[in-house]
């Protein structure tokens, strides 16, 4: 895993979207497949809540994380899984993070699927990019692979 810190900082009007869209998640409304994840916070204790783009290739559900090295991240690393949750159906699960040489399809994929949302956060890398520049990217988005526990 890269040491890097990236990550592109929350905007008001990021952070006002995120609201609605994790309001809509509580109770039952996904955004084209958004949920709603709860993770444990490495250092509160306190379950930390933010929208997020599930992302599913091959039968395997994957989490990005299209900013960075976000809050979520560095809880995900320190809880190693969390919830995700549409309404009252609440997915328990574990996460094992990707190595940033296992990245390129997925992110691949995701852009694909979520492009039109987070390609602003890829520093011009799309899912048409080349396996080189895609993996150039690969240390600034963390990627997290996650299995469903209940």
């Amino acid at each position: 895993m890269s040491s890097s810190r990236h990550y592109i900082k929350v905007s008001p009007n990021d952070l006002r979207l995120n609201r609605l869209v994790g309001w809509l998640a509580r109770r039952g409304i996904s955004l084209a497949g958004s949920a709603e994840l709860s993770v444990r916070g490495r250092k509160s204790g306190a379950m930390q809540r933010i929208p997020v783009n599930p992302y599913s290739q091959d039968g395997v559900q994957y989490l990005v994380s299209a900013r960075g090295h976000s809050q979520w991240v560095r809880n995900m690393r320190a809880a190693g899984g969390g919830e995700l949750r549409v309404g009252r159906k609440v997915r328990t699960f574990t996460a094992e993070e990707v190595p940033d040489a296992e990245k390129t399809p997925v992110l691949r994929g995701y852009l694909k699927r979520w492009g039109w949302e987070v390609d602003r956060f890829f520093q011009g890398v799309t899912a048409k990019s080349s396996d080189a520049e895609l993996l150039a990217a690969a240390p600034d988005h963390p990627v997290f692979r996650i299995t469903v526990t209940r």
